[in-house]
């Protein structure tokens, strides 16, 4: 598993081991994953990072700010955050059953999204993060519940706006849930922020809505190229970037 579940083709590599080598009816693990995205405020980061060029030491070096925006934020960047960071529901990008999945579904993933941000705040960009579980059965609407708070280990089923809705999954003494959330506990995968150029502010209950293709980079296989369009507040943007 990669950083945001697919970065440098890791994925595609086991599924490939899975087709020569696994026999019939053997296992897998982690035997299924499902890679989220969710909006995020990050103030302290930009500050950091942009804000200081306002003032270096009392002198106004605001016409680097273009350029230290570049720097800092054309790709991605691997980060911890918390739950605090995140302004929306996490949206579920893509749901992967590793004993079925092929290399080609994995090759290019879009995905639609129409979140409401919980809270008034400064969109700085989108973090993305996975969940794995090592034994048992996807999770079905049968063995499912549902859940009010992000805490938790998650799986989703598609609700009647397209968007994701996340559920908990139910606890079995068989499926153990390694998860790289938010929320949870940091890991080596930490999150994948997608930081955005110029804060949006968005106010409690704004739309933020729009879609997202991950997909195999041709220049080289274990890059990934990433194409995010979001619009809120009457307001379009697009941003791509490369994750090398």
């Amino acid at each position: 598993m990669g950083y945001m579940l697919l970065y440098e083709s890791m994925l595609s590599s086991v599924i490939v081991a899975r087709d020569r080598w696994l026999k019939s009816g053997g296992l897998i693990l982690p035997s299924h994953a499902t890679l989220y995205m969710a909006p995020v405020t990050h103030p302290e980061r930009y500050s950091e990072s942009i804000d200081f060029w306002r003032n270096v030491y009392g002198i106004d070096m605001s016409a680097m700010l273009p350029l230290a925006k570049q720097c800092a934020f054309e790709e991605p960047c691997i980060e911890t955050i918390t739950a605090e960071n995140v302004l929306t529901w996490a949206i579920v990008i893509k749901q992967i059953d590793c004993s079925t999945v092929t290399v080609q579904e994995l090759e290019s993933v879009t995905a639609n999204f129409s979140v409401s941000s919980m809270m008034k705040a400064s969109l700085h960009g989108f973090a993305l993060w996975f969940d794995v579980s090592f034994g048992g059965n996807a999770t079905t609407s049968s063995d499912t519940q549902s859940e009010s708070s992000i805490d938790s280990s998650l799986s989703g089923d598609i609700g009647g706006n397209g968007v994701h809705q996340r559920k908990k999954r139910a606890k079995s003494p068989s499926t153990l849930v390694l998860s790289t959330a938010p929320e949870e506990a940091p890991t080596h995968w930490a999150q994948t922020l997608l930081y955005i150029y110029d804060p949006l502010e968005v106010k409690q209950d704004q739309v933020i809505e729009g879609s997202i293709t991950l997909s195999q980079s041709r220049e080289n296989p274990r890059f990934l190229n990433i194409h995010l369009e979001y619009a809120s507040g009457g307001r379009c943007f697009v941003k791509e970037s490369i994750m090398r």
